[in-house]
């Protein structure tokens, strides 16, 4: 995401200092992300795409190709990632999908809202999700779509570790 970040922020003629006060993120942690000391969240990473005008996925993604088809496989997936990008390279998407691993704390992460709504399906595991002031357990097999405008955050709590398919979607009507 470094180097990629990067490049389309200089490519769009934009500072830091412009970039951060379009995403309302600090000069120094988007430094931080460019220079691949930090990995945001996928909230924040959704903030800075829509600041450069690019999918979120493209962000995570390590080839810039773009195709009309995207096949993921489970086998190229690093089990060490916690965000996996699906189809990043896909054309004109209005989806943006990810398999997603929490860990067991909710993640402290101050910018856990973004426009938009989410879908989450339980793909291995058992989660907590904690969603504006509620917090539901949910198990392999379990979905919730929600507003992602509120505050949410999850995190795993079973004894597997879990795996997650969640699917953001900014507002565009």
């Amino acid at each position: 995401m470094t180097e990629l970040v990067r490049t389309i922020r200089k490519e769009r003629r934009l500072t830091l200092e412009a970039l951060a006060a379009q995403t309302d993120l600090t000069k120094s942690y988007l430094s931080k992300i460019e220079r691949g000391q930090s990995t945001p969240s996928i909230a924040v990473a959704m903030r800075i795409a829509h600041s450069l005008n690019v999918d979120v996925g493209q962000l995570f993604a390590d080839d810039a190709s773009r195709s009309r088809i995207a096949i993921d496989r489970a086998q190229g997936r690093a089990s060490s990632e916690r965000y996996h990008p699906i189809a990043p390279r896909m054309l004109g998407k209005v989806m943006s999908p990810f398999i997603v691993r929490p860990g067991p704390d909710f993640a402290n992460d101050p910018h856990s809202d973004h426009g938009g709504q989410e879908f989450i399906y339980v793909v291995a595991g058992t989660i907590e999700l904690h969603h504006d002031t509620e917090i539901c357990t949910l198990n392999a097999g379990d979905g919730a779509y929600f507003d992602s405008s509120l505050n949410h955050q999850m995190r795993s709590t079973g004894v597997l570790d879990a795996e997650v398919l969640l699917i953001a979607c900014e507002n565009i009507l």
